[in-house]
């Protein structure tokens, strides 16, 4: 279903309401994950503004939000500490941007098919306890290692734990309150309860979240100096005022990196992960879209390409189609892209005109909104429905968690992934033989593709078969047969009349095919 632009007029007064919300959930969201990234807090809002004014209009799809992707707050730390500078990681972003637009002319879309749905899970669940564990220290005001954020998270979760025991004993009492009220207030908003309310549900919950963090402030400011939230532990945006001095505030890449491996190892991983974030987003937004329009999937690799090369090149995060935004568009009534793009013009006119209000706000509400997002990621219930799913789901779920956890984004996918293959191969190595009893008649059949891999299982299934008794072995469905097997069942065949078996074989032959020389 094409969209013209009469259709974007028609839908006009769905669209700009909608585009509201999404702002309200945009803007916190975008300095939420700059903040989780170790990055400049402007960066989150360029990368936000690219998603909107750009992407939208690149991307086939009419409701999917594009901005910075808390799926990559991870990799952007890790990166900018191994790489010694933001310039370095801008650099990398280009790349991976111009990777995605290859990936994309290359027809790579079905990507996301091949990758087994328990590892993405597994992925996005490790991404969510990471998100906790490193959000804590912003939502109690833990007052150490606060310089810029850097020193923050070193290379591994054991480190942070080790930095969340200490945030513990350094609490800030006021950024504690506003953390855990604005947390409450998230919970409730995702209630039964409040989405009977017509008018409520269309206010956005981080939006409250962020109300109720300033109010608590300037409160404090009155009546109660000594819980006010101090500057450090608020929003510091620069104020700009005007077009030039915004031009100003963008950061070009540090292109002397251009020699340094590590940029390309950082431009793949960001490549692979926000190609692949974006289409399970994908993916998610087309089911909840009322239309049920499917976005071409390989225009929209070159479109999140192309917003990540832009991205990169003015100083902002890596962008991903992101599924909360997404699914708040679809929620208010969005039918267009124009909902989309009014949302990076919305952001615009905030960064340029309100960014004295912005700074009102305490981080700590930032920190409540994403350890909500890493609840939703690593929910429990997660865990639930994967157990239920039996151990073949269940283990490259856990393991994918675990290794992402111990090593970095990358290597803990790999072994996922490893993982995964592994049963997938024991699942079909199962499935391509059968063995059924009907009293003293057997029936051992062979299925699709019966490779060397399966050899143990037929000569167990073979040793199985009692003296004196009749055996049919049927090959009419199996598409290949391996000599392997025939050379087995030859051997077979040979020694059942010793053991008195009567043997017929339908659908394939094994004549002239010699047995093998162990008898």
């Amino acid at each position: 279903m094409t969209t013209h632009s009469n259709d974007y007029l028609k839908h006009l007064h769905q669209d700009l309401p909608a585009s509201i919300v999404v702002f309200l959930v945009a803007l916190p969201l975008c300095l939420g994950v700059a903040l989780a990234s170790g990055a400049p807090l402007f960066s989150g809002i360029i990368a936000g503004l690219v998603g909107g004014l750009l992407v939208s209009w690149a991307s086939g799809s009419q409701l999917s939000v594009s901005g910075p992707a808390a799926g990559l707050t991870v990799i952007v730390f890790e990166a900018i500490e191994t790489l010694g500078g933001f310039g370095g990681f801008l650099l990398s972003l280009v790349i991976a941007g111009g990777i995605q637009i290859i990936l994309g002319f290359l027809k790579a879309g079905v990507i996301g098919a091949f990758f087994p749905a328990s590892v993405i899970k597994g992925m996005l669940a490790a991404i969510g306890l990471i998100l906790i564990i490193k959000q804590i220290p912003h939502a109690t005001g833990y007052d150490t290692s606060f310089e810029g954020d850097e020193s923050y998270m070193q290379e591994t979760a054991e480190s942070s734990f080790f930095e969340l025991t200490q945030a513990l004993e350094g609490i800030t009492p006021g950024v504690t309150i506003v953390s855990v009220v604005a947390l409450l207030i998230l919970i409730i908003w995702e209630t039964g309860f409040i989405k009977q309310f017509k008018l409520l549900k269309l206010i956005p919950g981080p939006l409250l979240a962020v109300i109720w963090g300033i109010s608590f402030n300037s409160l404090a400011l009155h009546f109660a100096p000594e819980w006010i939230i101090t500057e450090k532990h608020l929003v510091s945006l620069p104020e700009l005022g005007s077009t030039a001095n915004f031009i100003n505030q963008l950061r070009l890449p540090d292109f002397s990196y251009f020699t340094n491996p590590k940029i390309y190892s950082v431009a793949v991983t960001i490549a692979i992960i926000a190609s692949l974030e974006t289409l399970l987003s994908i993916e998610a937004v087309d089911k909840l879209d009322p239309h049920k329009r499917i976005a071409p999937t390989n225009r929209e690799l070159k479109a999140q390409g192309l917003g990540n090369m832009i991205s990169g090149l003015v100083g902002g995060l890596p962008i991903t189609a992101v599924i909360v935004r997404s699914s708040a568009n679809i929620n208010a009534g969005g039918q267009t892209k124009i909902s989309s793009f009014f949302h990076g013009v919305l952001l615009m006119v905030s960064v340029l005109f309100f960014a004295k209000y912005l700074n009102m706000i305490p981080l700590a509400c930032l920190a409540a909104i994403l350890l909500q997002t890493g609840y939703k990621l690593a929910k429990p219930a997660l865990f639930v429905e994967f157990y239920r799913k039996g151990w073949n789901q269940f283990l490259p779920f856990a393991i994918s968690i675990v290794a992402i956890l111990a090593t970095d984004l990358l290597e803990g996918i790999a072994v996922g992934m490893a993982c995964g293959f592994f049963f997938v191969l024991r699942a079909n190595f199962h499935a391509a033989i059968t063995l059924t009893q009907h009293g003293p008649h057997y029936l051992l059949r062979l299925h699709k593709d019966v490779s060397f891999l399966n050899k143990a299982l037929l000569r167990k299934y073979l040793g199985e078969v009692p003296d004196d008794s009749d055996l049919r072995i049927d090959g009419a469905k199996a598409q290949f047969i391996d000599l392997d097997i025939l050379e087995t069942i030859a051997d077979f065949l040979l020694a059942a009349p010793d053991r008195g078996i009567s043997v017929e074989i339908q659908g394939f032959s094994v004549e002239g095919v010699a047995p093998s020389s162990g008898h």
